[in-house]
């Protein structure tokens, strides 16, 4: 009886409490950061969950979420031979190949704060995988935002 009287506290308290940072959470300003995101990907909330999304994939190994994120075709570059992955299977098949520590590394390190952005889209580390905005029709009245390059910087020609 006594946890069922803490618990209706608990609830009431939660619900009072609750609508005003719901509010106050609708009403944040978007940052300069999340405006050139805006102009050069598309969505500025889109780009921190994707990112967020391929942290979480990425520290599971988890293969076909991280496929997933992934526009195809998408010409991948590990380090040492360029070459095309056509859809999700062959994501996922190739994964530990494409995945490589050094990819891996990037995108553990990055931050939604830093992430540098132009017209190409957002960057990861130096390079390793862009997010960018991809049209769906002719017109790019529909589009989508995924990972559109995937590559080992280490060894690029600047």
């Amino acid at each position: 009886m006594i946890i069922r009287t803490h618990l209706a506290r608990l609830f009431l308290i939660a619900t009072v409490l609750l609508p005003p940072a719901l509010a106050s959470a609708q009403t944040v300003t978007p940052t300069d950061h999340d405006k050139s995101i805006d102009l050069s990907v598309g969505n500025h909330v889109r780009v921190q969950q994707i990112l967020t999304e391929l942290q979480q994939a990425v520290s599971k190994h988890n293969a076909p979420a991280v496929a997933a994120l992934v526009h195809y075709p998408i010409k991948v570059n590990p380090g040492k031979k360029p070459f095309t992955i056509k859809n999700e299977k062959e994501f996922i098949n190739d994964y530990d190949r494409i995945i490589t520590h050094d990819i891996q590394d990037a995108i553990f390190k990055q931050k939604y704060d830093t992430l540098f952005v132009n017209s190409e889209g957002a960057m990861i580390g130096d390079g390793e995988v862009w997010i960018t905005g991809f049209c769906r029709d002719k017109s790019c009245k529909q589009s989508d935002i995924k990972i559109g390059t995937i590559q080992d910087t280490k060894n690029l020609n600047p």
